[in-house]
């Protein structure tokens, strides 16, 4: 069953929904679309009274640490944080409060996947695929998407593709996946990204990238025969969007519910 997932995402310690494919190491050429003047732990709280789960808050650099630890004492063990994660932090996040760890750059030294770093963060995990989720954020390359981190910036040697789905998922719950090409643009999904995800993942997906109302979230359903769960974020009014109020997405989640 498709859902809306709600995010946090988190820059220079605010609030912020960017335009993914714009954002660099100096900030140069950064656009956004929107810095709230609420703090993360905000929205926290606000996801956690509507019964939200799932959602992922991602540190966009540094200087995000203080309100990521916010975000998770306004919701404890209901809230996934990602960025600059690491076999050295993994657990330390996990005893803070998130309900996982979402890991993406240190798989990929110099651009190559490390399975020996993949293993190292399940360990001081306990061993508990459960606590982790593997960020696979791409950029197309040609007619297929390859793993893309540093802010999106460097595209790795790390294609999606079947086989590799499958040797990952043994070690995580859930991928999360933001078309960086797509993100915060609000220009539409990318569709044949959500339908090959549906079809290569038999663990949970969340796709990010270009949502923009309650049509895309219905759309992203059919595509992925209710596989793949859809993070809604610039086109969304908490967030100064217009394409789609936080109310009826929670409003379109409960009805999923009640007709399953």
């Amino acid at each position: 069953m498709t859902r809306f997932r709600p995010c946090i995402d988190l820059h220079a310690g605010s609030v912020k929904q960017i335009v993914g494919g714009t954002l660099t190491t100096d900030n140069t050429g950064l656009k956004t679309n929107h810095t709230s003047e609420h703090p993360a732990a905000y929205f926290a709280d606000l996801y956690r009274r509507n019964g939200l789960t799932g959602g992922h808050v991602i540190m966009l650099g540094p200087g995000n640490e203080t309100a990521a630890h916010e975000s998770l004492s306004a919701w404890p063990q209901g809230l996934q944080v990602g960025g600059g994660i690491k076999d050295s932090n993994a657990k330390e996040w996990i005893d803070a409060g998130a309900e996982r760890v979402i890991i993406t750059s240190f798989l990929f030294p110099s651009g190559t996947f490390s399975l020996e770093r993949l293993q190292s963060v399940l360990e001081v995990l306990g061993g508990d695929n459960s606590k982790l989720v593997i960020d696979l954020s791409c950029r197309r390359v040609g007619d297929g998407w390859r793993v893309a981190m540093d802010k999106w910036q460097t595209i790795t040697d790390f294609e999606i593709n079947a086989e590799n789905i499958k040797m990952l998922e043994p070690y995580c719950c859930e991928f999360l996946i933001h078309a960086a090409d797509a993100e915060g643009l609000q220009a539409g999904i990318d569709e044949k990204l959500v339908s090959y995800l549906a079809d290569i993942c038999s663990i949970p997906v969340t796709y990010a990238g270009g949502g923009r109302n309650l049509s895309d979230l219905e759309l992203v359903g059919r595509l992925s025969k209710g596989k793949v769960d859809l993070t809604i974020g610039s086109a969304l009014d908490i967030f100064g969007g217009k394409g789609v109020t936080f109310v009826e997405c929670c409003e379109w989640n409960k009805k999923r519910e009640q007709a399953c």
